[in-house]
């Protein structure tokens, strides 16, 4: 590595750098928010060939996160998005679901609130077409496939019971997780997550609604994700 890298990382949520240089045996990386005071991290390697290859390996991981690497004082400005003015699409729907924070994993309101505040900020018309993708991806997932692959509480033959509302709650994690990864599970049902939920993202719409209206959200999206809905998916 020698010289010191830098590398910078921009999205709806994020403007943030990381550089890395090898100093000897010690492989020194500064983080932050780009034109904050960057965080400085020194880790000491067995000879300097081994920090080469560490910080090499460091550089493949953020380059696979989407980093660019370039000088960060070039990074360009930063475009905070207008969610008001933006029209709800597939593309739209997706780039809400990745603003939630899973830094805050736990505590499911907070994972929510930056896709929420986006959400709140859109016409009422797309926070419902919004809730019809999300039931969308809900129901392609719906299938016996998946439903056989969902970890402990999976569906089994002959078993008397299973829970039509865990499943359902683990099909909000596959959705959670983004659209390369909605994508690859709906093609692979083992892939499925297992023992997983995540509820919460089924009150997002309703939330948003509420936020921006002060009333109860009432929208009934075309798609119905309860389990069993997709017949096709349960072989009816």
């Amino acid at each position: 590595v020698g010289m010191k890298r830098e590398f910078f990382y921009q999205d709806d949520r994020s403007n943030k750098f990381w550089t890395v240089g090898v100093e000897g045996s010690v492989v020194v990386t500064t983080n932050g928010r780009i034109g904050a005071k960057p965080k400085e991290t020194r880790k000491a390697h067995a000879n300097p060939a081994a920090a080469e290859r560490e910080a090499e390996k460091l550089i493949a991981a953020k380059l696979k996160a989407g980093y660019r690497e370039g000088a960060i004082a070039e990074a360009p400005a930063h475009q905070k998005p207008d969610w008001g003015t933006m029209a709800m699409s597939e593309t739209v729907f997706w780039r809400i679901i990745k603003l939630f924070n899973w830094k805050k994993t736990g505590d499911d309101d907070a994972v929510l609130e930056p896709a929420l505040v986006a959400l709140a900020q859109m016409p009422v018309e797309n926070i419902e077409k919004f809730e019809a993708i999300l039931a969308e991806k809900l129901f392609a997932l719906d299938t016996e496939a998946h439903a056989r692959n969902a970890g402990e509480d999976a569906y089994v033959d002959d078993v008397p019971y299973f829970s039509v509302d865990t499943f359902l709650y683990a099909r909000c994690v596959v959705v959670a997780n983004g659209e390369e990864f909605f994508r690859k599970v709906l093609a692979d049902p083992t892939a499925m997550p297992k023992d997983m939920e995540f509820e919460s993202l089924l009150y997002l719409s309703g939330s948003a609604y509420a936020r921006k209206t002060g009333s109860e959200f009432e929208y009934h999206p075309p798609a119905d994700y309860e389990t069993f809905s997709n017949k096709a998916g349960w072989g009816a």
